[in-house]
């Protein structure tokens, strides 16, 4: 158990569902009509609404809710220097992962102010009264919508450099006092595509993740999902059996896993595959619009507890909420805690 929390502790992936109006803002941003005081005053005023949240409903260790972050990683490119925007592939119909603009590679890509992320914590982190983890995107996900160019002539020095800046973002947030980060890489699970790291082998994009925790002093986990843009997975087919054993040399705390959305579906790799990491499981389906009872919750934690011990399981939803109404997204955390609770009076640790 980590100290300070109790047994079987509750997290997120670290967004949360949007409120209705942050939406008109964005809107109203998108047609110049705000100025800079009334958009950081809807980020800020997001964001404690968002935290509040979370913290009504129980959860032990909360997050920002990413409430300044768009399409979860898209925002982030806007902050890279090097890149040049694409025609969009595709604008009618239903959005998906196909809408979305992907970037030419024409110089070294930086991050000249970074990546915004510290000043997301440095907001946040008095307004918390618990434990704070954040959210930070791993190299290989950065990687996706880029097409190599400019003065790379191999991906492995694309990598190397989207490595060095994750890494020096982590080391600012650690000297800022985040002392919990989350890597996400939900492309882990890929298994084909242009870049030869998305190939489906796990020791490369291992190698990746370990090259930007170098030097990191904090508690880190590693996220991995089959993702939620649209709340669509983009993985097909969603197994994380390929993924094993490198995936367990990553040099985390903790790894956070989906499960709820394919009815617990390879849990028992844990027993099959032991660890001494803390493992996160996914016990809330972010992709249903269904709110699981607290019962239903707690049978997939009593599943999860015949392949992990007590005192190494967290419960989170399976992705971020930022895709889940966010009434939605408050009544499934209400029932996970309620679910934990349960749980733990079974085990005798109330």
């Amino acid at each position: 158990m980590t100290a300070g929390l109790p047994l079987i502790p509750t997290t997120v992936c670290g967004s949360h569902g949007l409120p209705s109006w942050l939406l008109l803002v964005r809107e109203a941003a998108a047609e110049d009509r705000l100025g800079p005081i009334d958009l950081k005053e809807a980020y800020e005023d997001a964001v404690r609404l968002a935290m509040r949240d979370q913290v009504e409903a129980g959860i032990d260790v909360i997050s920002d809710g990413e409430m300044r972050r768009v399409t979860f990683i898209r925002g982030f490119y806007d902050r890279l220097a090097g890149i040049r925007p694409l025609p969009i592939p595709r604008r009618l119909g239903a959005p998906n992962y196909d809408t979305h603009c992907p970037y030419e590679v024409v110089d070294r890509v930086t991050a000249p102010t970074g990546l915004g992320i510290v000043e997301e914590y440095r907001f946040a982190r008095p307004l918390a009264d618990r434990p704070l983890r954040v959210a930070v995107p791993g190299p290989i996900t950065l990687l996706i919508p880029l097409r190599r160019g400019g003065p790379y002539a191999s991906e492995d020095s694309l990598i190397a450099d989207l490595i060095a800046l994750v890494n020096a973002e982590m080391k600012a947030l650690v000297a800022a006092g985040c002392d919990f980060i989350q890597v996400d890489e939900p492309n882990y699970v890929m298994t084909a595509g242009k870049h030869r790291v998305l190939r489906g082998e796990a020791g490369p994009m291992v190698a990746a993740l370990n090259a930007a925790l170098d030097g990191v002093e904090a508690k880190t986990a590693l996220h991995v999902c089959f993702g939620n843009a649209h709340n669509n997975s983009f993985s097909s087919p969603r197994r994380y059996r390929a993924l094993y054993p490198q995936v367990l040399e990553a040099r985390v705390s903790q790894f956070v896993f989906e499960y709820a959305n394919r009815e617990m579906s390879e849990i028992g790799l844990w027993s099959e595959f032991p660890t001494d990491k803390e493992v996160a499981v996914g016990v809330v389906d972010v992709k249903a619009f269904h709110v699981e009872t607290p019962e239903e919750i707690a049978e997939r934690v009593r599943l999860a507890l015949k392949h992990i011990p007590a005192e190494r399981l967290w419960l989170v939803p399976d992705c971020g909420l930022w895709e889940t109404p966010r009434w939605v997204g408050v009544a499934k955390l209400r029932s996970m805690v309620k679910a934990a609770r349960i749980v733990r009076r079974e085990l005798g640790a109330a």
